[in-house]
């Protein structure tokens, strides 16, 4: 299992979400959430990274669910109109500001991306480039003959990760490969 997405972020960054469409006119904000812990990670008076760089730092001044969606209030966006300017803003936080991961089994997703992905008898499949997070989370691989493989990420098919080693092996059922 991963934690927090990997998207165009610098390096020393980690994607936590993406500002969605406005919510009525008073500056709300929809969120297309990228972390394990929203109410953490967007409390009012926290204050987020953002790509491209000069929309932000951005501070969270308000923050509520509606129908299972995350609405945000922002210091400077009061209407529509300034919402509408923030929409696909990444909103990001620094790696050194994540806290420590206490399962060994759970990964933040800059973590992952970079790793050599091979097969349990060593073959070479080709590079994890991200981690996706639909209905289940998913290894991205960059192919070593081209294209990209999606790997679900699941102790069965994905049954070691060795960050010091700077690789994962993959025990694919029959014919994933070949998808």
């Amino acid at each position: 299992m991963s934690t927090g997405p990997s998207g165009t972020a610098p390096p020393d960054t980690v994607v936590v979400g993406r500002i969605g469409r406005p919510h009525g006119v008073r500056g709300l904000v929809t969120v297309d959430v990228r972390t394990d812990d929203p109410d953490l990670r967007f409390a009012p008076g926290s204050v987020l990274l953002t790509d491209p760089p000069q929309r932000g730092p951005l501070t969270v001044t308000d923050k509520r669910w509606h129908s299972g969606t995350l609405l945000l209030g922002i210091e400077g966006v009061h209407d529509r109109e300034t919402a509408e300017a923030v929409r696909n803003t990444q909103l990001l936080v620094e790696v050194a500001d994540l806290p420590p991961l206490e399962d060994p089994d759970v990964f933040y997703d800059h973590q992952l991306v970079g790793l050599s992905a091979r097969l349990t008898d060593g073959t070479p499949v080709g590079v994890v480039t991200a981690v996706r997070h639909d209905a289940n989370e998913l290894l991205v691989v960059a192919r070593e003959e081209g294209g990209e493989l999606l790997v679900p990420f699941v102790s069965a098919i994905v049954p070691t990760v060795d960050l010091a080693g700077g690789f994962v092996v993959l025990d694919p059922p029959e014919g994933l490969l070949e998808l």
